[in-house]
C-alpha cells in the first residue's frame, strides 16, 4: 500500500510541477475560467488530461512503438507550429483592435470544452519527451518498476498532477484577473506572448532540436 502510495504520488508530482511554469495549456485554462466559468475550465482540464495519459502511457509501452508512428508526431508538430503562431498574431491582432469583448480564436467557437482540451493537448507531442525522460529517470532510481500495475497507478497520478496543476491556474489565474481588475486587451496580450513563444520553442525543436 505504501509503494502503491508513494507512486502515485510521485506521478501525481512530477505532472503537477510541470504544469506550473506558464505555457499555452495553462493560460487557456485562465481565460476560459474568466471568460466562460469554471465548468467550461473543467471539461477542458479532463480532456488535456486525457491525451496526456494516453501520450504517457504509450512512452511507457517502450520507445519502439513511439518510433514506429514517427511521421505523425512530426505532422503534429508541425501543426503545432502552425496553430500556435496563428493563435499569437489573431490575439496580438484582437487587443491591437481593442475588441476587449471578443474571445480569443481558441474560445471564439462552440467547441464543446472537453474537446477543446483533447485537441490541445494532442497538439503538444512535446510532451513525450518530457515522459521518456522522467520515466526512464525514476525506473533508473527504481522509484518506478516496469511492470503494468505500477505503470498504471504512476499514469492515473500523472493525469491527476495534470488536472491539479491547471486547477491551479484557473482558479489563481482567475483571483489575480478579479483582484486586479485585468482587462481583456491584457489577457489577449499575454495570450499572443504565450502563443507565439510557444510558436518559436516548438519550431526549434523541429528544425535544429531532437524532437523525438
Amino acid at each position: 500500500m505504501t509503494a502503491f502510495i508513494l507512486i502515485f504520488f510521485t506521478g501525481w508530482l512530477v505532472s503537477f510541477l510541470g504544469q506550473l511554469p506558464l505555457g499555452t495549456m495553462s493560460i487557456t485554462s485562465t481565460h476560459i475560467a474568466v471568460k466562460e466559468g469554471f465548468s467550461n475550465a473543467w471539461k477542458y482540464a479532463v480532456g488535456v488530461a486525457m491525451i496526456e495519459i494516453i501520450y504517457l502511457r504509450t512512452v511507457l509501452s517502450g520507445v519502439d512503438l513511439i518510433m514506429q508512428h514517427k511521421f505523425f508526431f512530426t505532422l503534429l508538430g508541425w501543426l503545432t507550429v502552425v496553430f500556435f503562431l496563428g493563435f499569437g498574431v489573431y490575439s496580438f491582432i484582437t487587443a491591437i483592435k481593442h475588441q476587449g469583448e471578443k474571445k480569443s480564436p481558441i474560445l471564439n467557437n462552440t467547441i464543446n470544452r472537453f474537446w477543446l482540451g483533447i485537441t490541445m493537448s494532442a497538439l503538444n507531442p512535446a510532451q513525450i519527451p518530457f515522459w521518456f525522460i522522467w520515466s526512464s529517470y525514476l525506473i533508473h532510481l527504481h522509484v518506478l518498476h516496469s511492470n503494468s500495475f505500477e505503470f498504471n497507478v504512476f499514469t492515473i497520478g500523472c493525469g491527476t498532477g495534470t488536472i491539479s496543476g491547471l486547477a491551479f491556474y484557473m482558479y489563481g489565474g482567475n483571483w489575480v484577473v478579479t483582484k486586479f481588475n485585468t482587462s481583456n486587451k491584457t489577457l489577449d496580450i499575454v495570450m499572443g506572448i504565450i502563443f507565439i513563444i510557444a510558436a518559436a520553442i516548438q519550431l526549434y525543436r523541429m528544425v535544429w532540436g531532437s524532437f523525438l
